[in-house]
């Protein structure tokens, strides 16, 4: 089986990919939303690295293999997948990632490699939500981000 690397670990790469991609799907019937071909190409192109991309790269894409060269393409595409829940935003990086953990509901946190732009979903910790009950506040929405290096860049850094 193929290995690449989700986020920092190794992990079946296709197998991955074919999943996410079920996991959508199923999603999509059940909650009577299209995953227009549109829609699944970009999802596709966010899964095939685990690499965060900007809108207009995934616009790129889309022109090149012929689905659409306008801006409103890619922008309506990921709003849908984010809306669902099958993509992120990265707010740091001004670019989108498909999701880890599809279908299921949780608080991502994302670890941002300074060095190689690799971006690893992570579950956000309880941390938050316990301080947020212990104040009354009600949490609807969490975003974490952190900036550091990861398992390769810290070992090239160190040589």
């Amino acid at each position: 089986m193929p290995q690449d690397t989700l986020g920092f670990a190794s992990h079946d790469h296709s197998t991955c990919v074919s999943s996410a991609l079920a996991a959508a799907e199923a999603a999509c019937k059940e909650r009577a939303v299209q995953l227009t071909p549109v829609r699944r190409r970009v999802l596709e192109i966010l899964l095939e690295s685990h690499a965060a991309m900007g809108a207009y790269d995934v616009l790129a894409r889309l022109d090149a293999e012929g689905l659409g060269s306008k801006p409103p393409v890619a922008y309506r595409a990921l709003a849908f997948l984010v809306e669902q829940g099958f993509v992120h935003r990265i707010e740091r990086l001004n670019a989108f990632i498909a999701c880890t953990y599809p279908g299921a509901a949780h608080d991502p946190a994302f670890m941002i490699c300074r060095g190689c732009g690799k971006v690893a979903e992570a579950q956000a910790n309880a941390a938050m939500d316990q301080t947020a009950a212990l104040s009354g506040f009600q949490v609807e929405q969490t975003v974490f981000e952190a900036e550091g290096l990861c398992p390769t860049c810290q070992t090239k850094d160190a040589a």
